[in-house]
């Protein structure tokens, strides 16, 4: 037990060491490493995505504590957690220690300009997976495979009455979408 909660964090310490651009750019290799590893199943990985963005939080810690307590418990909770905390606490520390005339430096700026492209395709792939995956539960995006008969007409009813009320009241807040469409699925996914 001692070796597997060892390598959770060694994938989390890299989960966090290698991701920039916040919490969806951390998909992608949390796919790769969690997933692809075989700890949890694709749906599972959705299933956290979608709690993790429900509850309060900073989402990569989130998403590190429920895998980790989906694992070993309180225990694996608490090393993933870590792991994916301490690579930012360690920059910081770094980037403290060196001053801000560091961050002014022409490579550091640079550095953070090729950054940037790549955190924003990073983060509209995992919108596109995500929005994939919520209509056609049953594609397959890694080998292709696409099987239409499983359509989910629910989440597109939802997604779409709440796009409908959003256009209507501009200043709906993010707490009311959520509760509407937690609402919603309820009516939607009980009448339907």
């Amino acid at each position: 037990m001692i070796l597997e909660l060892l390598q959770l964090f060694w994938i989390f310490f890299k989960i966090g060491l290698f991701t920039f651009g916040g919490g969806y750019a951390m998909i992608p290799l949390m796919k790769s490493e969690i997933v692809g590893r075989g700890y949890i199943e694709i749906e599972l990985l959705y299933d956290f995505i979608g709690i993790s963005e429900s509850t309060p939080g900073p989402f990569a810690i989130n998403m590190a504590t429920f895998i980790g307590m989906n694992q070993h418990g309180l225990l694996g909770a608490a090393v993933t957690t870590l792991g994916v905390a301490l690579p930012s606490f360690i920059i910081i520390l770094l980037i403290a220690s060196l001053g801000a005339k560091f961050l002014e430096t022409s490579g550091v700026k640079r550095a953070f300009l090729g950054l940037k492209p790549a955190v924003i395709g990073l983060i509209l792939a995992v919108s596109v997976g995500l929005f994939i995956h919520a209509l056609f539960p049953l594609i397959d995006l890694d080998t292709l495979t696409f099987n239409f008969n499983d359509f989910n007409w629910n989440g597109l009813i939802i997604l779409s009455i709440i796009i409908f009320i959003s256009l209507i009241h501009k200043k709906i807040s993010p707490i009311q979408i959520i509760l509407l469409s937690a609402l919603l699925g309820v009516i939607v996914y009980s009448i339907l």
